[in-house]
């Protein structure tokens, strides 16, 4: 797959952004298991321009990411185009705008999937956006804003005309949230569409190797965007491909592999957050990753409770003691 001057492996896998989920050490864990994009969490434009270091710190990547992307959003044009500007000094290898995120504090301001209730004004903002960066520019959007407004045919067609690189099409309208079922019938009806030529990425409910590829089989995409799924199950990305290569589902991971995962993805977090932030925010993932074990409470409100780096090492030393056993294959239940 061909986005600007970045070629891409066929049926690339992608991770999405999520925010306060794909930070760095997240990050860092998916490219790990074979992610082939990534992106940093969205980055509100109208803090980027005012400098707010919060916002300026989401772009922060290093170079053992590439390929990635920086996400930003925004209801201002002025503000998207500045912000594209310097995001474009980091040099990542795509700039994404944001037209999907249906989070109401944000989509009701008129940005993320706000703007599906404003075609021109994204037309506008997509061609600044575009003439402001040498980057690749791509899109992520959703269906519409509801059901009775699935729009997306007629923009996939607007967006490519102001010169996007890729369109990358979640399957829900706004009004979806993140509920029902995804639908890709008009994700597929997009990419078979003869006068689009840029690659067009699948998004929604693949959370597997059958389903990711069932999705190529069925709707012709040229590659597949991962979010929700990853959240517990980063290796889903070296699953996906393993099921392309193999044609069957890979064995999950053994209590050991997720006991070193979990360390790794801890030290990382500590690396990049410090402390105590970096233990705080591993809290959630260390429920998931040992989601399912059989009388698991007792360990995990230790685990989940104490600031001690040596603590946690030993606490997760302690899983691998005692649930290392293959009877105690409870993942998934």
């Amino acid at each position: 797959m061909q986005i600007g001057n970045l070629h891409i492996n066929r049926y690339p896998l992608l991770l999405a952004p999520m925010e306060d989920v794909t930070d760095p050490s997240f990050r860092f864990i998916c490219k790990h298991y074979g992610a082939d994009i990534i992106f940093t969490e969205f980055v509100a434009s109208e803090a980027l321009i005012r400098n707010v270091e919060k916002s300026i710190d989401k772009m922060k990547f290093g170079e053992h990411e590439r390929p990635i992307g920086i996400q930003l959003y925004g209801h201002n044009i002025d503000a998207m185009v500045e912000s594209a500007k310097l995001a474009s000094e980091l040099n990542p290898d795509l700039v994404d705008i944001n037209f999907g995120c249906p989070v109401k504090k944000i989509a009701n301001r008129g940005a993320g999937a706000g703007m599906l209730r404003d075609i021109p004004k994204m037309v506008e903002m997509t061609e600044k956006v575009v003439k402001a960066t040498d980057l690749p520019v791509t899109v992520k959007t959703r269906l519409g804003w509801d059901e009775q407004s699935k729009n997306v045919p007629e923009i996939a067609e607007k967006l490519q005309d102001c010169g996007i690189e890729a369109l990358i099409i979640h399957g829900r309208t706004r009004a979806q949230m993140y509920k029902g079922n995804a639908d890709w019938t008009l994700i597929g009806e997009i990419k078979n569409n003869p006068r689009i030529t840029i690659p067009i990425i699948g998004n929604g409910d693949i959370d597997s190797g059958t389903s990711a590829r069932q999705a190529i089989m069925d709707y012709n995409v040229d590659g597949i965007m991962i979010g929700r799924a990853t959240i517990g199950k980063p290796w889903i990305f070296k699953e996906i491909r393993h099921f392309f290569i193999n044609g069957h589902e890979m064995p999950d991971l053994s209590i050991h592999e997720k006991v070193d995962l979990a360390k790794l993805h801890f030290r990382k977090s500590v690396e990049v957050k410090g402390t105590p932030r970096g233990i705080y925010e591993m809290r959630s993932h260390f429920i998931n990753y040992f989601k399912g074990l059989p009388n698991f409470k007792p360990i995990k409100m230790r685990l989940v409770t104490t600031l001690d780096i040596e603590e946690i090492h030993n606490i997760l030393e302690e899983i691998r003691e005692k649930y290392g056993e293959e009877k105690f294959s409870y993942f998934g239940q």
